[in-house]
C-alpha cells in the first residue's frame, strides 16, 4: 500500500483546502495537482509543490493560474 499524505492548498479557489496524495517510492508527492473547476479540467486550478523550509518532509501547493 502506498503512503499517503495531507498538503494545503495556497491561493486560488482552494485557497485553505487540503487534500491527501499518494508519495512516490522516494517519499515525495506530484509535482503538480489540478483542481477541477465547475467545467472539469477545462476549468482547473493549477497548484505546483513547493517546500515548506521551516519544516522537513514538509510541502504546500502554491496556486500559478487555471488552465482555461
Amino acid at each position: 500500500m502506498a503512503s499517503t499524505v495531507e498538503i494545503p492548498l495556497v491561493g486560488g479557489a482552494a485557497d485553505g483546502e487540503t487534500i491527501t496524495v499518494e508519495l512516490d517510492p522516494n517519499g515525495r508527492p506530484p509535482l503538480t495537482h489540478h483542481h477541477l473547476g465547475p467545467a472539469g479540467l477545462a476549468e482547473a486550478d493549477i497548484y505546483e509543490l513547493e517546500s515548506v523550509e521551516t519544516e522537513p518532509q514538509r510541502w504546500r501547493y502554491c496556486w500559478r493560474g487555471s488552465a482555461g
